[in-house]
């Protein structure tokens, strides 16, 4: 055998087989290679875009804990100034019953104390005219005394 003629036919039978591969195996791959490097791209895009919606909405999250914070804190607000609105209502309202039930209770110690003293006058004018039926020995008609019964009343 030469050596000559075998690496000749070997060096032609390797070109032959990379003029095959070339024409078929080497499309394929690169179609494969190229989907592949698509694919690697879309995820890395798609990975960065969920990063990026991840900071958008990490920064919604704040911005709405923010607002939630200040809607609570004007909730307390209105919370207290209503509490306080009620208790100076309500401070009013007592005030103004204290002071009805004291204008009724004077009221009617006034008129308890003016009928004791009408209480008063009748028995001491019944005293009076018993002390002076006494004093006569004789019983006044408080009929007919009516009009003197009723002067000394007035002047009790």
């Amino acid at each position: 055998m030469n050596i000559n003629l075998t690496l000749v036919m070997q060096a032609i039978g390797f070109g032959l087989f990379i003029w095959f591969c070339q024409r078929t195996i080497w499309p394929w791959m690169m179609t494969q290679i190229e989907t592949r490097q698509r694919q690697i791209a879309e995820g890395l895009q798609a990975g960065e875009q969920g990063r990026q919606s991840l900071v958008s909405a990490e920064r919604r999250i704040a911005d709405m804990m923010t607002e939630a914070r200040a809607k609570a804190s004007e909730i307390v607000a209105n919370g207290e100034k209503f509490k306080a609105e009620t208790m100076d209502q309500a401070k009013v309202e007592a005030a103004a019953e204290r002071d009805r039930i004291i204008a009724a209770a004077k009221a009617e110690a006034q008129q308890e104390y003016q009928s004791a003293r009408e209480q008063l006058r009748n028995q001491v004018a019944d005293l009076a005219v018993a002390g002076a039926a006494k004093i006569l020995q004789r019983e006044i008609d408080p009929r007919a005394h009516a009009e003197l019964l009723e002067s000394i009343r007035r002047e009790l």
